[in-house]
């Protein structure tokens, strides 16, 4: 009789584990290099969900990427649900140019935006380079494939009337690579859209004599005046060993996108973590410390919301 009874307790105890489990879902955030701040971004998020799993049974991983582009390619496929991307590349995802002509991401969904992400060029000190036509000629990390700086670095050389030959050396380092090259004098500059401080720059300009070279003139002004989702930045001087002075740059928007097909209730489930966690989610990197709700819901996001994230917003009646 007591076996049946611990029989009948231990299958009860395995229905109810298995109930448990099935009712778990898993949701995978595209991020970027571990050196970069979109790695942060996704484990940040995914830190935040998960400490709600009792409640609502989602469980969150955000694994390192290629970055922007790579993401959004990975969410259109469905073997993301969310990721980070440039608001850049949000746009032309959504609508079908650039690099997404005939491949249009129509179901891309934007959920908010977070920092401000400068294009970032740093030199060695004996390069010789002062501006961004001194590049011209030299050895020159232009970022790995399928990542949002080596397509910003495209846009930026088709508006300059340039081409990677006018490059001694144009290099594909990933992002956690770029600043031992830079280090041990195998390039002369890197190349990196990203927001800051960030480590990666940190690393370099602590490696190696270097300095961040401002990216200005007609052609980076006539690219903010036609692009919604460029916008002129400043790199505080101060920040990074060799950079004394404000740095003139352009810039785009980190932001964080899904896919339609995802779920209303799992989006919902992830944006109430953030934003109900908003102090939290701030202190866990020097470049949120800045955030506004307000901007965060409406900056960068040129595909349409998704309803999952309306849902949140209205009912703290941003909306």
């Amino acid at each position: 009789m007591k076996q049946l009874v611990q029989g009948v307790l231990a299958a009860a105890l395995a229905l109810t584990a298995g109930a448990a489990a099935a009712q778990e879902r898993f949701i995978t955030i595209g991020t970027g290099g571990q050196t970069g701040v979109y790695y942060v971004v996704g484990q940040s998020i995914c830190r935040l969900v998960n400490r709600g799993t009792a409640q609502h049974n989602l469980k969150c991983t955000a694994p390192s990427t290629g970055g922007s582009i790579a993401n959004i390619n990975a969410i259109a496929a469905g073997d993301m649900d969310m990721g980070v991307a440039q608001s850049d590349w949000q746009f032309h995802a959504y609508n079908g140019t650039s690099q997404f002509e005939g491949k249009r991401v129509e179901k891309l969904r934007a959920v908010f935006s977070v920092h401000s992400e400068p294009f970032t060029v740093v030199a060695r000190a004996d390069s010789g380079i002062q501006t961004f036509e001194d590049l011209k000629g030299k050895r020159v990390n232009v970022g790995n494939p399928g990542s949002g700086q080596r397509a910003t670095m495209e846009v930026v050389l088709k508006a300059m009337g340039w081409t990677m030959d006018d490059f001694a050396l144009a290099s594909e380092l990933k992002p956690a690579e770029q600043a031992a090259a830079l280090g041990d004098n195998k390039v002369d500059a890197i190349i990196y859209t990203v927001g800051h401080p960030n480590g990666s720059i940190q690393e370099a300009t602590s490696t190696v004599e270097a300095r961040i070279i401002p990216v200005t003139g007609p052609a980076i002004d006539k690219l903010v005046a036609e692009n919604p989702y460029y916008a002129k930045a400043i790199i505080p001087g101060g920040m990074y060993p060799g950079t004394p002075n404000d740095v003139e740059t352009f810039g785009v928007k980190a932001t964080f996108v899904t896919s339609a097909d995802v779920p209303e209730d799992v989006v919902y489930t992830v944006v109430k973590a953030v934003f109900d966690n908003f102090e939290r989610f701030k202190g866990l990197h020097p470049a949120f410390a800045h955030l506004k709700e307000s901007e965060m819901i409406r900056d960068g996001l040129s595909a349409p919301l998704h309803p999952g994230a309306v849902r949140y917003y209205k009912e703290r009646g941003w909306m």
